[in-house]
């Protein structure tokens, strides 16, 4: 009997044994919660200032948001931000044309706020944060609504929209400028559409990225993607150069957000949009369909601290003359939605790569940058619209980074997820299919350490998470870089 007894406690424990291991197996991973190193703690729950908000169909929100030092004070101040959105499709098509600007700082106090109305994008639109002058304060940066009685505009058309630099610390116009590059485009289709037998690119995330391409000595130039187009300006806003792709078709046609790097080491960025890498002066130097359903990019460090361009689709990581250093394929990544590249995992030599290889699904391949090979595969939390990952470096930038999505905070050495807590779910459906929580992690004190800044599009409220230990005031010494002012926030 108690022979039986030891016998059956012993096949117990071997199948938890083997059932725990399935987490870091390669192939297949089990989501699990547990404690993370350092506990996240709430530090603060923003209110965004009243007059900011505002009212659609009976639900009261804020609308996306943007984080900087915008009165030149070292502290973390916020921008939230409406577009105007009178297209069929609604908000739909993404937020190209921003029609509110309010700033708050981490107290909740007002700092300025121009124009009104508008509703929330569904997508991250044009609008960045950036010291361009180096006085320590931040300017904005973004497309601005701007309706012309002399030409005749819609959702589809962008002669009524300008490009503006506005003072941080006022909101007042520096520099305004309306080129023909960006006002004579007509948008694609809103929700993709067969055209005779084609799909063609949709508009979605409109984004102002800040670059450096002409080796100046901090980034001073902009670059946007315009559906088939990209766009370089100048902090003068005079046009550098334009690109259009020959890939059109929706699924084949280049990464939503693209990525900036200096990939040749020649001192200026080359933009990397997954199907071409265009150098610094907007040459292409090299053009590529990879693979389908290019989303999401990167120029980060791979194979010992090369500098490479990492495309999704397909799982694919290029060299700067073309050369495919990797590429996972289309079994193993049909539908590379987002990468994310950082040292995840202590146990192996460089950075990881994070893929969501099966569109929007919660499941993702970690790969080594040393082996190319998949070191495991995990399944995240599920969230309303499985995007939204970050990589968060919650314990110091040499140590492995965390993994933020849906919500949680996720080790994925261990591929243990922990909530954060105290956070409201996502309104989600509720307001729109894209409803989500976006968050910038950002080292507000200057330890090194990041912090999350947290917030929904449809609510009223942002939340900043620390560690329980952090013992900081988050009242100075924020450090604000390109994870910064150049967020992905989604793709």
């Amino acid at each position: 009997m108690i022979r039986n007894l030891i016998l059956i406690l012993f096949l117990l424990l071997s199948a938890i044994v083997e059932a725990d291991s399935c987490i870091v197996k390669e192939g297949g991973a089990r989501p699990a919660s547990g404690p993370l190193r350092e506990d996240a703690s709430l530090f603060r729950k923003v209110a965004i200032p009243k007059p900011f908000l505002t009212t659609h169909k009976g639900h009261v929100f804020g609308g996306d948001l943007r984080i900087g030092d915008l009165n030149g004070d070292g502290r973390c101040d916020f921008l939230v931000y409406r577009s105007n959105h009178s297209g069929p499709s609604g908000p739909a098509i993404g937020g190209f044309k921003p029609c509110f600007l309010g700033a708050f700082d981490m107290d909740g106090s007002v700092l300025w706020s121009v124009g009104g109305g508008g509703t929330h994008p569904v997508r991250p639109s044009s609008v960045a944060i950036y010291d361009l002058n180096g006085d320590g304060a931040a300017e904005v940066i973004c497309f601005w609504h701007q309706p012309n009685n002399r030409v005749q505009a819609d959702w589809q058309i962008l002669s009524d929209i300008v490009v503006q630099i506005r003072d941080g610390k006022t909101g007042e116009v520096i520099r305004q400028a309306a080129p023909k590059e960006i006002t004579s485009r007509k948008c694609q289709s809103a929700q993709p559409k067969l055209s005779m037998g084609r799909r063609t690119a949709n508009w979605v995330h409109q984004r102002i990225l800040v670059a450096n391409f002409r080796g100046t000595d901090r980034p001073r130039d902009f670059v946007i993607k315009l559906g088939d187009t990209h766009v370089a300006l100048d902090e003068r806003l005079n046009v550098l150069w334009t690109y259009t792709t020959e890939w059109v078709e929706y699924s084949e046609c280049p990464a939503y957000i693209p990525a900036l790097g200096d990939i040749d080491g020649d001192g200026r960025d080359e933009l990397n949009s997954g199907y071409f890498l265009l150098d610094h002066d907007g040459k292409p130097l090299w053009k590529k369909r990879l693979g389908d359903n290019m989303d999401s990019v990167a120029i980060k460090a791979w194979d010992n601290g090369r500098i490479r361009a990492i495309c999704s689709g397909f799982g694919h990581v290029m060299d700067a003359r073309g050369n495919a250093i990797l590429s996972l394929g289309k079994q193993k990544a049909p539908h590379g939605q987002e990468v994310r590249v950082a040292d995840f995992d202590s146990g192996y030599a460089g950075n990881e790569m994070a893929l969501r290889a099966f569109g929007h699904k919660p499941t993702i391949h970690l790969v080594s940058s040393q082996s190319g090979k998949i070191i495991r595969t995990i399944k995240l939390q599920s969230s309303p619209t499985n995007v939204g990952m970050e990589p968060v470096y919650w314990n110091g930038t040499g140590k492995p980074a965390l993994l933020f999505n849906g919500g949680w905070l996720w080790d994925l050495k261990t591929a243990k997820g922990t909530p954060l807590p105290d956070l409201p779910p996502p309104n989600g459906g509720k307001v729109h299919r894209m409803g989500f929580h976006h968050v910038i992690p950002a080292d507000l004190v200057g330890n090194a350490r990041e912090e999350l800044v947290v917030w929904d599009p449809t609510a009223r409220y942002v939340y900043v998470y620390s560690q329980k230990d952090s013992g900081q005031s988050l009242k100075a010494k924020y450090l604000h870089g390109p994870r910064q002012y150049n967020p992905r926030l989604m793709d």
